[in-house]
């Protein structure tokens, strides 16, 4: 036993939730976003602006999707450059619909650990490097693509209808439900954007995601302003909130506000402005960041009057993002931390950042 721990430490094969779950995930997410989620916009630019250039070099990005993902959770996974190049293969089969259908993200995440771990096994142990290990990571990862694939898509293609279902027929609780969860998420050190994507989360369910996302950022952008000025404004407003983890960690009581603000706008944003994502699902689950989860529901828009779902962007949709993304967010978050703050919950100091 003690022969093979010491043959895994060689290789870096760690098993532990955090490399899975939190670094694999958090990469996958940047892979995503570094294919599918910048093609879409530089597209939908091109698209609205006329200009063709833009909509092929954006449909080409997009295409990439899958071998950015593979390559992005190898490189968190510390894999050898040999296995690591040889991902790129393997992100192409498990992303490819026809064998994932819209679960392709999960599919991709699952495989190519394992692809990462075989191929760590046998770098460097044979003569012929060259041969064996994109062998062994090609083959491993594309097997268990052809093998789980259609299964993995399908259990995720399910639960995320289902979950997007329950929010039709119950909007006001799953808004609830789907805001402070996904909220939750995207500030924790898991990637809120690439449970959204393995889910396929869009429609009114995509909406509440996109509440949540924006109740955390804003909120604590606006919550901390008093600490961190423009800077922290900036920083977590169209950056990120996972930013006051420590704070929240060392006083969990300051992530109250958020969370309680991304409870009131996810059913308003279901209930009240039927806010829907029907842009990429990974947008769902970005928030404010760079303006991701606006651009995806103005994506969305333009996508449902090309196919003739949706008249026209009207006046109500575009306040109701408004409201849902910046000023409520804002307005809430502030007013219940400012009660927090009476009450000797929050202090000066709890919510400092060292930018």
């Amino acid at each position: 036993m003690d022969k093979i721990k010491a043959f895994l430490r060689k290789k870096n094969i760690v098993f532990s939730a955090k490399r899975y779950g939190i670094d694999a995930l958090g990469a996958m997410a940047q892979g995503l976003f570094a294919s599918l989620l910048i093609g879409t916009i530089i597209k939908t630019i091109g698209t609205q602006a006329g200009i063709e250039f833009l909509v092929t070099i954006g449909t080409y990005a997009m295409a990439a999707a899958g071998p950015a993902m593979a390559v992005s959770i190898g490189y968190a996974l510390q894999c050898p450059t040999l296995v690591l190049f040889s991902l790129a293969g393997v992100g192409v089969a498990a992303n490819a619909s026809e064998i994932s259908g819209a679960g392709g993200p999960l599919v991709v995440l699952i495989v190519t650990i394992f692809a990462s771990e075989f191929g760590k096994l046998v770098y460097k142990e044979t003569k012929i490097d060259i041969i064996v290990t994109p062998f062994v990571t090609i083959f491993v990862g594309v097997g268990l693509a052809l093998w789980w694939g259609p299964a993995i898509g399908f259990v995720a293609t399910e639960f995320g209808k289902l979950i997007m279902l329950a929010t039709t027929l119950h909007p006001f609780l799953m808004g609830i439900v789907v805001s402070v969860l996904v909220g939750i998420a995207l500030t924790l050190p898991i990637s809120s954007a690439a449970i959204c994507a393995a889910l396929s989360l869009t429609g009114l369910a995509g909406g509440a995601a996109v509440a949540g996302c924006c109740a955390q950022m804003v909120g604590f952008a606006v919550l901390s302003f008093k600490e961190n000025k423009w800077g922290g404004l900036l920083a977590q407003g169209i950056g990120t909130s996972m930013l006051q983890m420590g704070n929240i960690v060392k006083k969990p009581v300051v992530w109250l506000p958020a969370i309680i603000t991304s409870a009131i706008t996810g059913p308003i944003a279901t209930c009240v402005f039927k806010l829907q994502m029907n842009g990429a699902a990974i947008s769902s689950g970005m928030g404010t960041c760079g303006l991701v989860g606006q651009i995806g529901v103005y994506t969305g828009w333009v996508s449902d009057i090309a196919e003739g779902l949706k008249a026209s962007i009207t006046a109500m949709d575009v306040i109701g993002l408004i409201l849902i993304s910046f000023v409520l967010p804002a307005v809430l978050t502030w007013v219940i931390g400012l009660g927090f703050r009476k009450a000797g919950l929050i202090k000066d100091g709890d919510l400092k950042l060292d930018l």
